[in-house]
């Protein structure tokens, strides 16, 4: 790809927009690739990261000054009489104030409900997790619910076409339609007696039901807990018998691969689970065809059928004012609104309690001021209802904008979702890192479909290669914001990502979002200098960190309670002081544009390679292999299609070497010349320290259920640790890892020797 910036799409740029872009060094010179800096910004130049491409701009905004997060400069600028002129510069106003910050997201966001005087104490460094906005009372679902349009979709619900159903109708609910829904979920709940604070569970599909189920959930002040379907009982029964939830709802089956697979055996499993190791018998509704489901045996007594649940609660009407509005139960900022669970690949996954004002506020401000959403936007993204890219899709309802669902294959028919985007006119396409990848491998979506109303493109799940920020530009739309945006579990929001005012430089997250503290520390922990690899780390508070791990005070035992708040302090605020950790081996880069540097992921902290005490992150290996020897760079002889990067111990432990597993095309076999070209590409590319002492052939390469690559426990296995020592509930491929420990004993043997 060149390395010329796109640069012919704002040819009159107005006067903010010269106040966030640095002029230009010369009269030949584009301002976007200056390299005369801001004040507090580095004009240190990026390392060699061994692609001479690195950094190049794709993409910048059209109109840059009617950007929402421009126009918010501007308000904060004059209400405040500030100086400041660049996205970098309010960043650190956002950072160095968050008492006010938020405060003005609250009003610039139009939150709806009381919000008082309080923000939060700034004097109270993050392992103190302070409580944020104590007099103010809101409801997530009544800030879902403002739209009641009677023509506008909500959400449009895809099916995966099946041999005998082809082309199977989207389903379709307007706004209107979700809230009478919502309406007859919350009084159906009621009459059940849910009450705030009970845990409401789901092990479900990617459905319009588990939708409405979740706000109406959330409406009376319940505690939302999901489980996507793909996942295994063994794996749902160590989430849920942890948070022991009052009901739970269950699809009947799910289709994917253009097959329809029962899924009531696997709730079987589960409530078999439930009742017999924690004593937990919940209540039980089935969305799908219950008479099909009853005909077949496959019915238990007490289950309920969805559409007789919400003919009671329609006919009951409780939970509703004089009116007939919803009586939203309007509670504390802090409020638990949903549980979310670590990978817990190693160990029981960890109970995330989030609180309700920090997704309703965190997704006000990444949607409205950073990404510019409208309510003409239509949402898309690939998830599944066990990943926090769920609750992420479900939150944009708020803008009013119509959400794209969808639950089956993504690339069984490369060309199906991409025709969805010119179908129904998606706007916004979000995906995973690795969808992306695979995708590159088979399909190139431009040469077959128009795309002409995508906007954006969001990728995260894992760190988004150089090669395929080009295959994105190449092979899918040229024009797009691409978005790779990064957070995670833990915050189920972002730490960065997208910005409509900045520019999209090749292989780099744009910007640390607003209002987050986010630096890269050294294992000295302090900050890392521009370009310098480090952890990634929050120095300040902020109101989508967990209120903690389940149970709160309150739901547990006294010895239960204790155990959950060191096990939360544990995660976060062990590796530093007074500073959130977060678990992320990063790069800010120097500051170009006014973006205060962008974010290049190397990896997870725990995966961090350190051969002969040099650190470096697993995906500095990734982005070679991807760059040289992907299936559409390379013979097939020489292509790769996946690969894991682990350390081994050497030299009784104080020192370790890189052991390169890799996946080739179906019949291939790694050679001398194949292996000898892989380390010399990393050896050029990188330097020597990055070269694997051994590069392994492998059927497989294990992920989880949410295709993460499952570096650490395969560390573990090839160090000595057995299999048992990995939860297999948490793979989609745990029979690959026999083949890991007949070669970790390999591996072992010849570094004894």
């Amino acid at each position: 790809m060149s390395a010329t910036p796109r640069i012919g799409r704002c040819c009159r740029l107005a006067p903010i927009l010269r106040l966030l872009l640095p002029p230009p060094t010369s009269a030949m010179a584009h301002p976007l690739e200056s390299d005369k800096t801001s004040p507090g910004e580095t004009a240190r130049t990026q390392p060699n990261r061994g692609d001479t491409n690195l950094g190049a701009v794709l993409w910048y905004p059209h109109s840059p000054e009617t950007s929402r997060t421009v126009r918010f400069l501007g308000k904060i600028r004059d209400k405040y009489s500030l100086t400041i002129s660049s996205y970098h510069d309010l960043h650190k106003w956002s950072t160095d104030h968050i008492d006010d910050f938020w405060s003005e997201v609250w009003d610039e966001t139009n939150v709806c409900g009381h919000k008082g005087s309080h923000v939060v104490d700034t004097s109270l460094p993050p392992p103190a997790n302070p409580p944020w906005f104590t007099e103010a009372k809101i409801n997530f679902a009544e800030n879902m619910l403002r739209c009641r349009s009677t023509s506008k979709a909500a959400l449009i619900e895809i099916l995966e076409p099946e041999q005998d159903k082809p082309t199977p109708p989207p389903r379709i609910v307007t706004y209107a339609e979700l809230y009478q829904l919502v309406a007859d979920v919350v009084s159906a709940l009621l009459s059940y007696g849910l009450k705030a604070g009970d845990r409401v569970a789901s092990y479900s599909s990617n459905c319009i039901e588990n939708v409405a189920a979740c706000l109406a959930s959330s409406a009376i002040g319940c505690i939302w807990v999901s489980a996507a379907a793909d996942f295994g009982a063994e794996g749902v029964f160590e989430r849920f018998e942890q948070v022991q939830p009052s009901l739970i709802f269950s699809v009947g089956s799910v289709v994917y691969n253009g097959k329809t697979h029962p899924h009531i055996p696997k709730l079987k499993a589960l409530l078999s689970g439930l009742s017999e190791r924690a004593s937990l018998q919940p209540k039980v509704v089935i969305f799908g065809n219950a008479s099909s489901l009853r005909t077949a045996g496959d019915w238990q007594s007490g289950w309920v059928d969805w559409n007789e649940f919400i003919a009671e609660g329609n006919e009951k009407k409780l939970g509703r004012r004089l009116n007939g509005e919803i009586d939203w139960r309007r509670l504390d900022f802090n409020w638990p609104i949903w549980i979310l669970f670590s990978s817990g690949t190693t160990g029981r996954p960890k109970p995330i309690v989030h609180r309700a004002g920090g997704m309703l506020l965190q997704s006000k401000k990444e949607f409205v001021i950073c990404a510019d959403l409208q309510p003409e936007d239509v949402f898309f993204y690939y998830t599944t209802t066990g990943w926090m890219m769920w609750n992420f899709l479900v939150s944009a309802l708020s803008v009013g904008c119509t959400l794209v669902l969808y639950d089956g294959s993504p690339l069984r028919d490369p060309a199906f979702l991409w025709r969805l985007v010119d179908e129904l006119g998606i706007t916004i396409f979000g995906t995973s890192a690795k969808y992306i990848d695979q995708l590159s491998k088979v399909y190139k979506p431009a040469e077959h479909h128009s795309l002409s109303t995508l906007r954006h493109i969001y990728s995260t799940g894992s760190p988004l290669s150089p090669p395929l920020f080009d295959f994105v530009y190449e092979n899918i739309r040229s024009d797009v914001l691409l978005g790779s945006i990064t957070g995670g579990t833990d915050i189920c929001s972002l730490f960065a990502g997208m910005c409509t005012a900045l520019p999209v430089f090749r292989g780099e997250i744009q910007c640390r979002l607003l209002g987050m503290a986010v630096e890269a520390f050294t294992p000295t922990g302090v900050s890392a200098g521009p370009d310098e690899a480090g952890e990634l780390v929050c120095l300040k508070p902020f109101p989508c960190m967990p209120a903690g791990f389940w149970p709160l005070p309150g739901y547990g035992s006294e010895d239960a309670v204790k155990a959950a708040q060191a096990r939360y302090q544990q995660a976060y605020f062990s590796e530093f002081q007074n500073v959130w950790f977060h678990g992320d081996h990063v790069m800010i880069t120097r500051s170009r544009a006014g973006n205060g540097g962008g974010l290049i992921m190397l990896g997870r902290s725990d995966g961090v390679l350190n051969p002969g005490g040099v650190r470096f992150g697993s995906a500095e290996i990734y982005d070679v292999l991807e760059l040289c020897f992907s299936p559409a760079a390379s013979h097939a002889s020489h292509a790769i299609v996946d690969c894991l990067a682990v350390g081994q111990s050497i030299a009784k432990g104080t020192d370790e070497r890189v052991i390169l597993f890799v996946k080739l095309l179906e019949g291939q076999t790694l050679g001398a010349d194949l292996e000898t070209r892989i380390k010399a590409e990393i050896r050029t590319r990188r330097s020597a320290r990055h070269v694997p002492a051994e590069v392994i052939q492998v059927r497989d390469i294990p992920y989880t259920v949410n295709m993460k690559r499952v570096e650490v426990p395969v560390k573990k296995i090839i160090n000595g640790a057995p299999i048992s020592s990995v939860n297999p509930a948490t793979l989609r491929n745990p029979e690959c890892l026999v083949e890991y420990e007949a070669l970790g004993k390999i591996l072992r043997e010849k570094v004894r020797g």
